[in-house]
């Protein structure tokens, strides 16, 4: 385990776990480092336990998203063909509705977000891994994006806009959260 700490214009000692495992501590200017040390061994229980839990979360998160397969090219291309017959149909049915058009959709493996929109160029990503989604859940991904053609930031004005345009969409990224901690093995 790696630990790193990091001095800040901060009142108190503070750290978390990173993705890796690694642990960022943050402490006030001028802290010794004799307290930083006292401060992390007072917490090393705890650090040793957040650092399993966030090490099994990406090992589950891995298995989620290996689900799909895109190893070779042949792969990718059939996932972009299913995925674009789901979710071309879905684009045009709500662009109009909402008198929206992006310039472009792309598809693209991304496993950090289930869609983008570029507001400058209106161009749409959506993930591949939708896939592994229920329709209805891929459709709410689909309204999110198109909803920023409209509204770029996540202000009351968009979840309005969600609210309107696909009213269910509070239900769906439940359900989305739900179904990668159960795939994933997490309870």
């Amino acid at each position: 385990m790696n630990i790193q700490v990091t001095y800040r214009r901060t009142t108190r000692l503070s750290m978390r776990i990173v993705k890796n495992g690694d642990v960022h501590v943050s402490a006030p200017v001028g802290l010794s480092r004799k307290k930083v040390g006292e401060f992390i061994e007072e917490h090393r229980d705890w650090i040793l336990q957040a650092s399993k839990r966030m090490v099994a979360r990406q090992e589950q998160r891995t298995k989620f998203f290996n689900q799909l397969p895109m190893e070779t090219r042949i792969q990718r291309e059939e996932a972009i063909r299913r995925l674009k017959v789901l979710v071309e149909p879905m684009i045009e049915q709500h662009a109009k509705e909402m008198g929206v058009c992006p310039n472009a959709i792309s598809y693209k493996p991304t496993i950090s977000r289930w869609g983008q929109c570029n507001i400058k160029n209106r161009n749409i990503n959506i993930s591949i891994y939708v896939l592994l989604l229920p329709e209805w859940c891929v459709e709410h991904v689909v309204v999110h994006e198109l909803c920023h053609l409209l509204e770029p930031s996540h202000n009351s004005r968009f979840y309005t806009l969600m609210d309107k345009y696909f009213p269910r969409w509070r239900e769906a990224r439940k359900e989305t959260r739900r179904i990668c901690r159960l795939k994933d093995g997490i309870k």
